[in-house]
């Protein structure tokens, strides 16, 4: 497939067609997804907005936006990497073990390679910690935000998730982590393999999931649902998807993805839900222009453009 074709499918300029050819060569083998997830992370920390690439007169009141805008895009190319100490006793005896941090911004989205070969891809305001190299008795990570694992498989050295409440433990499987830490939700989606989730301060609330299954917390407790639709877990491919979702988490969904923050006055508005999947790429202005043909209400934004009052 011709990287020049692939990145006009990122950007949203091929033709229906030359999307659907490019998916079909996308699911046509694991060395196609591996070279297209490749290339989207690539596409993702080079893409800038058009007017910053073409207009060769930046005016001084453009060039903080311009510059804010490339420190977001250097946080993913370089991950800020930093070594942390992590302090473990073993028996007797501390060992200090060297930790990487990667720290996506809102608006953005990497993908990563762990020292195991397992693949991550992190979302937006998403945080991972891992060892700079894993111990032979278990691998374990930590991560606040959502993150989708693709896990290698090493049947005598667990891999563990840990999040602020629960850890999720696996051998080798493909899985999502939805645990952002200013957000009371918590939910682990099994894809693939298996998966044990287990409560830090209520060892005994357990739950051992099954491919197409999700566990959440319910009234305290951890629960356990089937998952028949997967398009919500398209956001590492550039996808943000919807399924009867309130107008209000859209909106908070938005301002994950797109850096920006969005005051709601028109509290009539709150009592819809939508249906529908949007690229990232399109941009803000563009979901809530689609969100226009079915819900009434105006945007506009403040002088500054970081923050979207919906009217």
């Amino acid at each position: 497939m011709e990287k020049e074709k692939l990145h006009r499918f990122f950007a949203g300029t091929t033709s229906i067609q030359e999307g659907m050819d490019i998916r079909a060569w996308m699911e046509a083998s694991e060395e196609n997804k591996r070279i297209f997830y490749k290339e989207r992370k690539l596409f993702d920390a080079l893409m800038v907005h058009d007017d910053q690439t073409t207009n060769n007169c930046i005016s001084t009141k453009r060039i903080p936006k311009i510059i804010r805008q490339w420190l977001k895009i250097a946080s993913v190319i370089i991950l800020t990497l930093t070594i942390n100490y992590l302090y473990q006793e073993y028996k007797s005896e501390n060992k200090v073990i060297a930790m990487n941090t990667v720290s996506v911004p809102a608006g953005q989205r990497t993908n990563i390679t762990l020292p195991d070969g397992t693949n991550v891809w992190l979302n937006a305001r998403t945080t991972l910690q891992y060892p700079v190299t894993f111990s032979q008795k278990q691998r374990t990570v930590f991560l606040k935000g959502e993150a989708y694992f693709d896990v290698t498989k090493k049947k005598k050295t667990p891999f563990i998730v840990r999040t602020d409440k629960y850890d999720i433990e696996v051998l080798g499987t493909q899985f999502d982590v939805d645990a952002y830490p200013d957000q009371t939700a918590f939910e682990t989606t099994l894809m693939k393999g298996s998966v044990k989730v287990t409560s830090q301060h209520f060892p005994e609330q357990t739950i051992t999931l099954k491919p197409h299954h999700k566990a959440y917390v319910k009234d305290g407790q951890l629960a356990v649902t089937k998952v028949n639709d997967f398009t919500p877990y398209r956001w590492k491919e550039g996808l943000i998807c919807f399924k009867d979702e309130p107008f209000q988490t859209i909106m908070e969904d938005f301002e994950k993805y797109y850096g920006i923050r969005i005051i709601i006055n028109n509290k009539k508005v709150l009592k819809y839900s939508y249906n529908g999947k949007f690229r990232q790429a399109d941009g803000i202005d563009y979901a809530l222009r689609v969100l226009q043909r079915d819900i009434h209400f105006k945007y506009e934004r403040a002088n500054d453009e970081e923050i979207i009052y919906i009217n």
